[in-house]
């Protein structure tokens, strides 16, 4: 974790002197065998501030363009999360998954090799009912 006087640069926004005691910081803390542990927060503010120093970054307001773009890209990920999120209804509706069954069904039973299965099966029920009927009929005549 950073010393204190580092945290307080960081909170200050001291952006040239709070990244390069950061750096050390973390130098020292290797050397010292301590893994560095800054928090997350911590990074996002020595990044913004390094960028607001490099000039790559703006205080205040965005352009126009920026804030049309980005009110677009909100708009498309609503919508994508608005498919994800009918996708997922889909899949865990009951009547849905009836609907799914049955199709996979018939595309079985319409297979060759299921309809031969299934009428071998017919088959062979037949022939051991009509063997079963047969061998009570020849016990009641004897």
């Amino acid at each position: 974790m950073p010393e204190p006087e580092d945290q307080a640069q960081l909170r200050t926004g001291s952006t040239a002197s709070s990244s390069t005691a950061n750096s050390s910081t973390a130098s020292s803390n290797a050397a010292n065998g301590r893994a560095e542990s800054t928090s997350a927060a911590d990074m996002n503010l020595v990044l913004r501030d390094a960028a607001i120093a490099n000039g790559t970054v703006h205080r205040g307001r965005g352009s126009k363009r920026e804030s049309d773009e980005i009110v677009a890209e909100i708009e498309r990920t609503r919508e994508n999360l608005a498919r994800t999120i009918d996708a997922l209804a889909d899949r865990v509706s009951p009547a849905s998954n009836v609907r799914r069954l049955k199709e996979r069904a018939a595309a079985e039973l319409a297979k060759p090799e299921v309809q031969l299965a299934a009428a071998a099966v017919a088959l062979t029920l037949t022939g051991i009912v009509i063997v079963r009927v047969l061998g009570r009929r020849r016990g009641r005549r004897a």
